[in-house]
């Protein structure tokens, strides 16, 4: 049975930063404002493919190379400087700041838990005022892998000083959820992105429309 987490880590690309701002971005460049979706799809297949098959490059290295490959080389490296340098201005989702500061304020240790890299994530808390209430930011680059490895998982656990059993993890992904389901943490799901978490993936402790519903729904989980 699922139990009050002593820690809550936070996914932070869509669940916690609002990529769509990024579509200005893209015209800027002349590229169409939807290349956004299916290029930061073809980022996450890139980088899961990297991690079974063993091996890791950094974000920007796989978000640079998914951009050239989605534009079908018609970005410049300059046009992709423009793209990911938007990442660490980008605004937060209305959910995150109270869903945060209510766990914080409960006792709960939080942390990030990114593929991004960490000085975009850093700069991205400190502008939308997220990082007062973070304890820890943990990335792929830290871990040496991506997710869902249950190595990032277990390494973000360690980083806030809890058993995985003892922490949670919150994104709008369902198969991030999973991959830390499998990896013996709690998941919280956000409807937000997907609508259905879909009948693949083991099923998230903890459902809701929108984070503060997750957060209160993992504060109201039985204590071990």
């Amino acid at each position: 049975m699922s139990t009050r987490p002593v820690a809550v880590a936070f996914d932070v690309l869509e669940t916690l930063l609002d990529l769509r701002a990024l579509h200005t971005r893209f015209t800027d460049i002349g590229q169409p404002a939807e290349m956004l979706h299916p290029w930061f799809l073809r980022f996450q297949r890139d980088a899961l493919a990297l991690a079974l098959s063993g091996e890791f490059a950094s974000f920007p290295a796989v978000a640079r190379q998914a951009l050239r490959t989605e534009s079908e080389h018609t970005a410049s490296e300059a046009d992709i400087d423009h793209v990911l340098d938007g990442f660490a201005n980008l605004p937060a989702h209305p959910d995150a700041e109270p869903a945060l500061r209510k766990l914080s304020e409960s006792g709960i240790r939080v942390g990030c838990l990114t593929v991004g890299s960490p000085e975009n994530t850093a700069r991205f808390l400190a502008n939308v005022g997220l990082e007062q209430y973070v304890d820890r930011v943990v990335t792929a680059d830290q871990a040496g892998t991506w997710k869902p490895s249950p190595t990032v998982y277990r390494a973000t656990a360690y980083q806030l000083e809890v058993a995985p059993r003892d922490m949670a993890l919150v994104a709008v992904h369902a198969w991030d959820c999973h991959g830390a389901k499998r990896a013996g943490c709690t998941s919280g799901w956000c409807s937000r992105l997907e609508g259905e978490p879909g009948d693949v993936f083991d099923a998230p402790d903890v459902t809701g429309d929108d984070l503060v519903t997750i957060a209160d729904r993992l504060l109201a989980l039985p204590g071990r």
